[in-house]
């Protein structure tokens, strides 16, 4: 049977002795390795792999040796307690023995929990657990993790009670990030707070989460945005130095001013606007990128934007004139448009 997203987390803490093996699959094996550790640690305990209630086998192996899943199952230790077998990596060859060990399981024999990749709908091994009215077939996708589901990354790491800005800026974070990197991430703040007992800040989240490729113009940005003319050359010569083109910083500018006209353009305002921007925006950057649109019009927005387009267009031309003169210019000018109605 199915397993649906909704249903999975109550069997994972809490599975069934008289189900006889679950199936997770999915592209993120991280994910699966996760789901699959949470069902087999509530099923047999900690204590399992020391109390030799716990069997792991490749799924490859059961190709070689078909009866050794139901040896396996069937199998009795020394110690008493829930048994779990563990099929790792299991693939469609699998799915002849592991038919046979789910037909012939019964109550008291160990509980079966294989893992496999992407599997397709015609997959042999999908449609054995998805076919069997005992076994369960869960599917483990790649979406963000939600709030729930951070709460309980969180709480793994010790980390709890945290602020409704903070968790806020995590939620719009694990949008961003690909799983494996928000799970880093989520290690390395517990690891930073570690014997911290004042709570999680937003900005702590900003300087611990990874950096983006363009986060090294995001102060020539913010200087643009705010009108900090003054700051423009310093700034324009430390990019050039690290060998950032014009044409990077001009489109990095008008994803900046995108962003700005979606928040001064919004009917409700810009502060319930940011939080429908896509990607996210969130601690420190947040506050900030309120502050500036403050200070646009709508008008004015739409005067940089079709500045940046001629700009940019300019730069990728056959013209003459040096890129980052007319790159500066144009900075220059949009930076002496921040405040003005």
């Amino acid at each position: 049977m199915k397993l649906s997203p909704r249903d999975a987390a109550g069997f994972l803490n809490r599975p069934d002795p008289r189900v006889p093996g679950i199936l997770i699959y999915g592209a993120d094996a991280m994910r699966v390795a996760e789901r699959r550790a949470q069902v087999v640690l509530a099923h047999v305990g900690p204590e399992a792999e020391g109390e030799m209630r716990l069997t792991r086998m490749p799924g490859a192996d059961l190709r070689k040796d078909p009866a050794a899943a139901i040896d396996a199952l069937k199998a009795q230790g020394f110690f008493p307690g829930p048994r779990a077998l563990i099929v790792d990596d299991a693939t469609d060859a699998a799915a002849p023995a592991l038919k046979t060990a789910l037909g012939e399981w019964a109550e008291g024999d160990a509980m079966l929990v294989a893992t496999a990749g992407q599997l397709t709908p015609a997959s042999k091994l999908r449609k054995l657990f998805e076919g069997d009215k005992r076994a369960f077939c869960l599917a483990v996708y790649d979406d963000p993790p939600g709030r729930a589901e951070i709460e309980q990354m969180l709480a793994a790491e010790g980390l709890a009670n945290l602020p409704q800005d903070t968790m806020r800026d995590l939620v719009a974070l694990a949008q961003t990030l690909e799983p494996g990197d928000f799970r880093q991430t989520l290690a390395r703040i517990a690891l930073y707070k570690l014997n911290d007992a004042t709570p999680l800040s937003p900005a702590e989240v900003a300087q611990l989460a990874p950096q983006s490729a363009e986060a090294e113009i995001d102060d020539i940005l913010n200087a643009i945005a705010e009108g900090r003319m003054a700051d423009l050359g310093p700034i324009l010569s430390r990019l050039a130095a690290q060998g950032v083109q014009p044409v990077a910083v001009c489109i990095g500018a008008a994803r900046h001013f995108r962003l700005l006209h979606a928040l001064v353009s919004d009917p409700r305002g810009p502060a319930q606007a940011i939080g429908s921007l896509r990607p996210p925006v969130f601690g420190p950057r947040r506050d900030r990128m309120l502050r500036q649109a403050q200070n646009w019009s709508l008008q004015r927005v739409e005067d940089a934007l079709r500045d940046l387009t001629a700009t940019d267009l300019a730069l990728r031309s056959s013209t003459t004139a040096p890129n980052r003169a007319l790159a500066e210019r144009a900075l220059i000018r949009l930076s002496r448009m921040a405040g003005r109605r």
